[in-house]
């Protein structure tokens, strides 16, 4: 009896996945989108992001990666990397880039994609039947129209841990059933920790979206309130069981954000009453609206449910009310906070409206589960999308190409509905006659049913496919995008491969850079660094050192400076030509080369442990802080109105500092092409260099501006590298004679006698401690935003090591669910083996018939 259940089941969910990736695909070809054509499909963070922490990953499961789980090693001069491995990677999905060559790490995520969104169809289609019996092929077509509606095609594609939230949803509510009929109530655990593991942030939204049909069923159930309450009682165990199961990497997420950069973050605000229903239409695109198609055969049958008398009332309004109830909850500021865990998102604002299209797929399927609507119903329900249509037209999301899309989209399903209406004959439908039978295949139905389903999945196939197509070209025109990996970021990649040396000294991969995280990309260890736990320390510290920044500080770029390239030991730095993929740039002519310099070691030394100055407004000043002498002029400045001029030393090397200009700058008589500053609400130019001051000592710097800008005070600065020099010998001759890195630690041996203290050349995350000779370990020191070990001159080595703030927490919350789910396991145990008291009266033929 149960392969006979479960048979359907594989076959919807068999055909969900299939559709959807061929019709996911063959968008993807019609938009001529990478892989099936020339235009590049890394946008915005998923160039910037998730392409190169994948190949991080690539390179961790190679064991090519400087650094492991606890520390990388090659992003922001060292960061915590177990935050960003629960944000980004920690979906089993993941794991298939290590059967990927290196470079062809974008077509890996592709594939992953791809694979997400299938597997989103056949959990859907699944859960579909356990619901409600019905049609095996419609609960497929409707699977399909769940994973790739238009949340997944419009969003989610670009940011693929999501994606791992669309599978979740279903998933969890299929933990729902289990634990409301009773059946694996390990399973419903292990549901939940999966899908928090995988990612928490979409696993929150799904887990609130489970509960609320979770609830739903209980109250459709007709249960007494005694077996309701202990239903929900499981629930909550199960929930909170299962989020123990997650809670190392939760918890370590959750302190990753405690310490990261504050970002930007714009204010909530509704989108119109025409751009809401707008949405809910076939090739409409916008980034900041909720996208809610999910087709126009699930939306006419979600529509339909509260005129479909086949339904029983109360199905019918339950439905509906959770459906609108958590449309409306988008568009109220306190409840669209709390689908964001009562954060505001940075970015596209509407990420929990893939939980609307998963009701709305849900309500189509208790629509079409009780019969097809009569056609009183489903003329309600076109009428119904008329009035949607009326709306939206006011609205400048929708196109001229929405409209034969839609009627097309729209004839379609209304033909395939109406005829297996008629074949079913049910609910008013006047069956099929003889004649009609005989026309279209004979009595068996098969000919008819099997051309409305042809009608359903052409729909269903042009307009998901238009939908989806329209979106690659329009995201193009919105957001940033890049190349995918080739010639530029081999030559890359091959010279840091010749030039690395670490840990004896960093390799940049450069300031022109092709993606925000170009180290993980490309190799080396820089200071560039994009995540959302870019910690708010080396945030400040880079910034008060005249580094660039995007994102609203999440995004620290490199900074081409010979002092804070020997304060944080880069040894060799990679210089690109612009990348040309960028269309603001012409393309460029040149090569790749890399430039050498010698630097102190990874531990250098400080004579004196007492507190210096804080940092200041002058990024000059504040890189001699950390370098401990003084090595520029700053000369007073005359700015005009296109021209900045000063007196420097002859001979010393000119950069200028100005975080809010935009536009050109050039030293007057010096070679090669001009700086680019870029600055605007969420970026900060870096400080430049302009080349060498000439021997009259008088500079004259040529601006071209972008947009209205200012030059600061102090803007330039003038570096005798003489002077500096003098002092990287001198910290070499006093810094560490042997330092080894391995993932979360760092060992050092120092000169004999070292008084001071100890300067790491990273970040003082949140996590480090260290420890002289055989002493106790405790928390690093900070100096100037890095790591610093006092010294007593009677140990010559140290060691620090790296805990990621909350992993202890979260083992031990861990630890206690694996505990109880044991605990629970034993006590069932013995509760079934516990002999039980034979019944008085023999059961009866009638029993048996109940209890089957």
């Amino acid at each position: 009896m149960h392969s006979g259940i479960s048979r359907p089941r594989r076959a919807a969910a068999g055909l969900a996945a299939l559709v959807t990736a061929v019709m996911f695909c063959a968008a993807d070809a019609v938009a001529r989108s990478y892989p099936f054509g020339p235009r590049t499909r890394t946008v915005n963070d998923l160039g910037n992001q998730y392409v190169p922490f994948h190949a991080h990953l690539w390179d961790l499961l190679h064991g090519r990666a400087d650094g492991g789980l606890l520390v990388n090693w090659q992003s922001g001069y060292g960061s915590s990397f177990l935050p960003d491995l629960g944000t980004y990677l920690t979906s089993p999905f993941a794991l298939l880039v290590a059967v990927f060559p290196r470079d062809e790490i974008d077509l890996a995520v592709y594939v992953i994609t791809v694979l997400k969104v299938a597997c989103a169809a056949a959990a859907m289609a699944w859960l579909l039947l356990t619901l409600r019996p019905g049609r095996w092929w419609a609960a497929g077509l409707l699977g399909a129209s769940y994973a790739l509606c238009g949340w997944t095609v419009a969003a989610a594609v670009y940011n693929l841990m999501w994606l791992d939230g669309l599978i979740a949803l279903p998933l969890l509510c299929l933990a729902g059933e289990w634990i409301l009929h009773q059946r694996r109530p390990l399973l419903g655990v292990l549901v939940v920790a999966g899908a928090w593991i995988a990612n928490f942030y979409t696993a929150y939204m799904a887990t609130l979206a489970a509960g609320l049909v979770l609830l739903l069923r209980l109250a459709l159930s007709g249960l007494p309130s005694r077996r309701k309450a202990a239903v929900a009682g499981r629930a909550g165990l199960t929930a909170a069981l299962g989020t123990g199961l997650a809670a190392p990497l939760v918890t370590v997420i959750y302190f990753g954000t405690q310490h990261a950069s504050p970002g930007r973050f714009t204010e909530f605000k509704p989108v119109g009453a025409e751009d809401l229903p707008a949405r809910l239409l076939p090739t409409t695109y916008s980034f900041g609206s909720p996208a809610l198609f999910v087709g126009t055969t699930a939306l006419l049958l979600a529509l339909a449910l509260p005129f479909h008398r086949a339904a029983p009332r109360r199905v019918r309004a339950g439905w509906t009310l959770l459906v609108a109830g958590v449309t409306l909850s988008m568009q109220w500021d306190p409840t669209h906070l709390l689908w964001h865990a009562f954060a505001a998102p940075q970015g596209s604002p509407y990420r929990q409206a893939f939980v609307v299209c998963a009701l709305l797929v849900t309500a189509a399927w208790h629509t079409l589960s009780y019969g097809v609507p009569a056609p009183r119903a489903l003329g309600a329900a076109t009428g119904l999308l008329a009035l949607i249509v009326a709306v939206a037209a006011r609205s400048d999301l929708v196109r001229q190409v929405a409209w034969p899309v839609l009627l097309l989209a729209t004839a379609g399903a209304l033909s395939g509905l109406v005829l297996l209406g008629r074949v079913s004959g049910r609910g008013g439908w006047r069956p099929l006659g003889d004649r009609s039978r005989r026309l279209l295949g004979g009595p068996r139905r098969t000919v008819p049913v099997a051309l409305a389903a042809v009608l359903l999945l052409g729909a269903q196939f042009g307009e998901t496919v238009a939908t989806s197509a329209v979106a690659s070209r329009l995201r193009l025109a919105h957001l940033d995008d890049y190349a995918p990996w080739g010639d530029r970021q081999r030559r890359q990649a091959e010279a840091i491969a010749q030039a690395d040396g670490w840990p004896g000294y960093r390799t940049d991969p450069g300031r022109e850079q092709t993606v925000a995280n170009d180290p993980m990309l490309v190799g080396g260890q820089g200071a560039q660094y994009y995540s959302s736990h870019t910690s708010d320390v080396l945030f400040r510290t880079l910034t008060a050192l005249g580094a660039g920044w995007t994102s609203g500080g999440r995004s620290p770029q490199s900074l081409d400076n010979a002092v804070t390239d020997a304060i944080f030991s880069v040894g060799a730095r990679v210089h690109s030509p612009p990348d040309p993929h960028q269309s603001r740039y012409p393309e460029p002519a040149g090569r790749v080369t890399v430039s050498r310099q010698d630097v102190p070691p990874l531990v250098t030394v400080r004579p004196t442990a007492a507190p210096s100055p804080a940092f200041g407004p002058s990024p000059y000043r504040n890189q001699e802080l950390l370098l401990g002498a003084r090595v520029y002029t700053v000369p007073r400045l005359v700015v005009g109105a296109q021209t900045v001029t000063a007196r420097c030393p002859a001979g010393s090397e000119a950069y200028l500092w100005a975080p809010h200009f935009s536009g050109t700058a050039q030293l007057t008589g010096a070679p090669g092409p001009a700086a680019r500053f870029r600055s605007d609400a969420s970026k900060r130019a870096a400080m430049q260099p302009l080349g060498t001051v000439p021997p009259s000592g008088r500079l004259t710097i040529a601006l071209s501006a972008h947009r209205p800008g200012r030059i600061p005070v102090g803007a330039v600065g003038c570096l005798d590298t003489g002077r500096l020099g003098t002092v990287v010998q001198r910290l070499k001759t006093t810094g560490a004679t042997k330092v080894t890195v391995s993932d979360g630690t760092i060992r050092a041996e120092l000169p004999a006698g070292s008084k001071g203290i100890a300067l790491v050349a990273a970040p003082r995350i949140a996590g480090w401690r260290c420890a002289t000779g055989h002493s106790a370990a405790v928390p690093a020191g900070n100096y100037h935003g890095l790591i610093s070990v006092p010294l007593d001159g009677t140990s010559n080595a140290f060691t620090c090591t790296f805990r990621p703030p909350g992993l202890r927490l979260g083992m031990t919350v861990g630890g206690v669910a694996f505990a109880s789910i044991l605990l629970l396991g034993v006590v069932g145990v013995v509760r079934r083996r516990r002999p039980r008291r034979p019944s008085v009266r023999p059961a009866s033929r009638g029993d048996l018939a109940k209890i089957a």
